[in-house]
């Protein structure tokens, strides 16, 4: 009798669930579940105003979302739910949000309701970044030991910075939370009614290490009076490891889904973390970039070392027996969005209508019959700030050489090439470390949908890229490590690496650099680097300086 599970991959606006045959990998069906509250920015439901850079969400659509959409896989499937003997969810972190001690949303409470800082701070909230800011700067005063483990700076979208905000803006809130936690953390707590904390999620994103723990109460004392005991009062020292088995599925949980208590329940992993195995890669030298909204990099390592911009380095990660390195560019696919959004002019619609193609799509035709520097332009990919190398979200984007003759595709491909170099500035600060970086692996949307944005990808950072073999890379890996949870005996795998090689897929399509291209593109990276820096690294500070002046406006 055939075995199955069930991945979940929880992006920024949706859920999707993916069925995967363990006897012989085929991906069965896949259902996507859209969050109705969506990403919460200007507004919360009851129309309660939000600030600048908020970005909030309802933990009760990831709770619809995982009935949905196995309900609609089990459904589309005809799979007997006995035959599912495990599921395994990766989320977008760092996501968290404050509970009670028995896993309780503020926000579901009627008197928190209205409370902005009750509900869920999605990873792209970057109202803390002054707090971010704060935190290093006591972090670099008390010569903290883990600093350089997080590149030198910690980012304001990790746990601690988002959890200061809290304290410093809605002490009432702070004091009144007996839970602060990774919002896919929490999802497998309701599955299966245990509080359950990821080493992946702890490890990346909340400061712990494998061997010394978290910070000591002195470091968050001085972060704000109100934080002293912010481990033992609000986190759990409780972590476990990816590809461990959290628990099984509760009765009600199993009622609402049609799946089985005896369904095995994985340890949460971050949704970048999951597409490693999907993507076959379990040994060093290989950087995995999970391109969606945003940019993450993966890379594993048998040493663990210092590299500046880097967003952490946790033992086991990723993989086990590695330590994973992970890195990011916090604007990717939400760059291209932007200026699809609100710098096209109608016509290009109309002409993309014709055609029958998305604008997208449109616009990649156009772009790509360009030279690279045809254009004359050079961007800055910091639309959304930047997480790595210079972990600062108080930077934003630039565009530079527009004429009048600048053309709407010619900026699409600028904007493209700028999140190309973006990503080679972190090969290198790798490289400069010794870690290697031999190949490029590719997953996500983009990868699989943008053959001229892979091509310049390889041409700017000169490496070989392989492309994923599944379009649900994420969702795959949640799969991959729900079989190790379940264990070879009852019809899952030994091992994550065990599983990852059975599960695990790559197309046949690589991307190799075009030597003519590269000689382009190496002129361009240096004028890139230049800027990078002048405007990065404090020699001209005017991106803050206008920030300033527009949250003046805005109080």
């Amino acid at each position: 009798m055939s075995k199955y599970t069930i991945g979940y991959d929880y992006g920024s606006l949706s859920v999707r669930a993916l069925l995967v045959d363990l006897g012989t990998g085929e991906e069965i069906c896949d259902s996507e579940y859209v969050y109705p509250h969506g990403v919460m920015e200007k507004e919360l439901p009851d129309g309660t105003a939000l600030g600048i850079d908020w970005a909030l969400q309802h933990p009760q659509d990831y709770l619809d979302g995982f009935v949905d959409t196995t309900r609609a896989v089990l459904e589309k499937s005809g799979v007997d739910p006995q035959q599912v003997i495990g599921i395994g969810i990766d989320f977008t972190s760092c996501t968290i949000l404050p509970t009670l001690k028995d896993g309780t949303p503020l926000c579901f409470l009627p008197e928190y309701q209205n409370q902005p800082h009750a509900y869920v701070k999605l990873w792209k909230h970057h109202a803390a970044q002054y707090c971010a800011d704060i935190l290093n700067d006591v972090a670099e005063k008390m010569d903290q030991p883990w600093l350089s483990l997080y590149g030198g700076k910690i980012s304001c979208e990790w746990v601690v910075p988002k959890a200061m905000q809290i304290a410093k803006e809605a002490p009432d809130i702070y004091r009144a939370t007996e839970r602060i936690i990774e919002a896919g953390d929490w999802v497998i707590w309701m599955l299966c009614g245990k509080e359950t904390r990821s080493a992946c999620n702890a490890g990346y994103k909340a400061l712990w290490h494998h061997k010394n723990g978290y910070p000591d109460k002195a470091f968050f004392k001085a972060l704000d009076p109100l934080m002293e005991n912010f481990v033992s009062e609000k986190l759990s020292e409780d972590i476990h490891p990816l590809g461990e088995k959290a628990g099984n599925l509760t009765p009600e949980m199993a009622k609402l889904t049609g799946l089985s208590t005896n369904t095995a329940v994985a340890v949460e992993t971050v949704d970048a973390h999951a597409s490693v195995p999907a993507c076959t890669i379990a040994d060093e030298g290989k950087m995995l970039m999970i391109m969606g909204t945003s940019t993450c990099h993966m890379l594993l390592s048998k040493t663990e070392r210092g590299v500046p911009g880097t967003c952490g380095i946790v033992k086991d990660g990723i993989i086990p027996g590695f330590y994973g390195y992970e890195a990011g560019q916090s604007c990717v696919g939400d760059h291209f969005a932007w200026f699809v959004d609100r710098c096209l002019p109608a016509d290009y619609y109309e002409a993309a209508k014709e055609k029958g193609l998305n604008i997208h799509q449109y616009l990649r035709e156009k772009a790509q019959v360009l030279k690279p520097g045809e254009s004359g332009l050079l961007a800055l990919d910091w639309w959304n700030g930047v997480r790595s190398t210079l972990m600062d979200f108080d930077l934003s984007g630039l565009l530079l050489g527009m004429t009048l003759q600048t053309k709407p595709e010619e900026i699409y491909r600028a904007l493209i090439e700028a999140t190309a170099y973006g990503t080679r500035v972190i090969i290198e600060a790798f490289e400069a470390q010794d870690i290697a970086v031999n190949e490029l692996y590719a997953a996500g949307g983009i990868a699989n949908k943008d053959p001229m944005m892979m091509q310049i990808y390889a041409d700017i950072c000169g490496k070989t890229i392989h492309i994923s073999g599944s379009g649900q890379s994420g969702a795959l890996g949640s799969a991959i490590f729900a079989a190790a949870a379940a264990g070879s005996e009852n019809g899952g795998f030994h091992t994550v690496e065990e599983s990852a090689k059975r599960l695990g897929k790559l197309k046949d399509t690589v991307y190799q650099p075009v030597a003519e291209n590269a000689a382009v593109y190496e002129k361009l990276y240096c004028e890139y680097k230049k800027l990078y820096h002048y405007f990065g690294r404090g020699e001209n500070s005017v991106m803050k300086r206008l920030k300033d002046l527009k949250l003046q406006y805005a109080k």
